[in-house]
């Protein structure tokens, strides 16, 4: 097991989290807006603050690459990068999106083990940032920024029970025509949220490039929509 800085900047919450042996031993996170400017870094020096006090070292540092908040995303990986390159650890970069479907695993329900999790992140309009995952978190359908629109996830019509989750997911209910599928609405994700992930990047030795590694954004920054081609029955 390992000590790692987890540091999530993907949405509105910023939120750096200490975790060993798989446990969280410290955390800080702000919910008003988005600050993440003004508070990662003080975060962040209270967490070394703290590990220099238990007089323990990290052994990694982990971050949320994206999709979610251009601003965030770029402040989060900046500083993650400085701060591996810093201690001389490896960096682990994690999919939001992944990170989003493995907190949906923690609720207190009661899965069978063969539900489709399909994670939306709101990108504003009728467009999510989303994708398909089984329990093993095996890609089923691509992480891809989506117009959503009634043949949107139809593949997935008359399938296993599928589970939407994320900021993006309520403005799909009324769109969504299959009768399988369970809404668990916006859970915020959070540093906490990362560390079975991170411990599992870690044991498999699942490193970033510290100097070319970039964020996950999924498309590029514009100003105006992007006509993106909607999922349909025929997609994988």
């Amino acid at each position: 097991m390992a000590i790692i800085i987890n540091i999530e900047t993907s949405a509105e919450i910023c939120s750096v989290a200490i975790s060993k042996d798989g446990m969280v031993e410290f955390q800080l996170e702000e919910t008003e807006g988005m600050s993440h400017a003004s508070k990662l870094a003080p975060f962040v020096e209270k967490c070394m603050n703290e590990l220099k006090r238990k007089e323990e070292t990290p052994d990694a540092v982990a971050v949320s690459l994206g999709p979610g908040s251009y601003t965030g995303l770029r402040i989060g990986l900046s500083l993650a990068k400085g701060l591996a390159f810093s201690l001389g650890v490896p960096l682990i970069g994690l999919s939001t999106l992944q990170i989003l479907s493995a907190k949906a695993m923690f609720r207190n329900i009661l899965w069978e083990g063969d539900e489709i999790i399909v994670p939306m992140v709101d990108a504003r309009r009728m467009e999510v940032y989303c994708g398909a995952f089984d329990f093993s978190l095996k890609e089923l359908v691509k992480e891809q920024p989506l117009i959503l629109s009634e043949t949107s996830f139809s593949c997935l019509h008359g399938k296993r029970k599928v589970i939407f989750i994320g900021s993006g997911s309520d403005k799909f209910k009324d769109l969504y025509t299959g009768e399988n599928a369970v809404w668990l609405g916006d859970l915020p994700v959070k540093a906490s949220d990362m560390i079975a992930l991170a411990e599992k990047a870690y044991r498999n030795n699942d490193f970033m490039d510290i100097a070319y590694s970039i964020p996950n954004y999924l498309k590029e920054y514009q100003t105006t929509i992007n006509k993106n081609k909607v999922l349909s029955s025929n997609k994988d």
